[in-house]
């Protein structure tokens, strides 16, 4: 028989989650919460409603990390509040990005947002194959 505690658990929806990110799961540098309230004042468009950070792929290259506008909130958003914006990560991605620091960062060949300890989060050799290997 399952106790009170763990009968009210299952019995949530994922209507029923919510999640507001702390700087331990997802922090961001002053420069780069200056640059994405930039951008996102920049944007002509009434319907946005937050910065999505989201993880893709895998593989060789390892996985990617990046940002778009978006313009909904799904059922399994974790949302940091900034002045001005919010960013919104889902629960799958951020066990791919919790800890990590975004940063922007301006160099003579581009200015970029940097995910700062993604490689020590996510693995990995950092190389495509072992001796004699390859990527598949």
């Amino acid at each position: 028989m399952l106790d009170s505690t763990m009968e009210f658990e299952m019995s949530q929806t994922a209507s029923d989650f919510t999640h507001q990110l702390g700087a331990s799961e997802l922090a961001l540098t002053a420069t780069a919460r200056e640059k994405m309230l930039e951008l996102f004042n920049q944007v002509e468009d009434d319907e946005l409603k937050a910065i999505r950070v989201f993880v893709s792929g895998g593989g060789c290259g390892g996985m990617g990390y990046g940002m778009t506008f978006t313009d909904s909130q799904s059922e399994y958003d974790c949302v940091r509040k900034e002045e001005g914006f919010e960013v919104y990560v889902d629960a799958v991605a951020l066990n791919f990005l919790r800890g990590v620091e975004i940063d922007y960062v301006e160099k003579p060949t581009g200015a970029s947002f940097v995910f700062n300890n993604a490689f020590a989060i996510t693995g990995g050799s950092g190389t495509c194959g072992a001796a004699g290997g390859g990527c598949g």
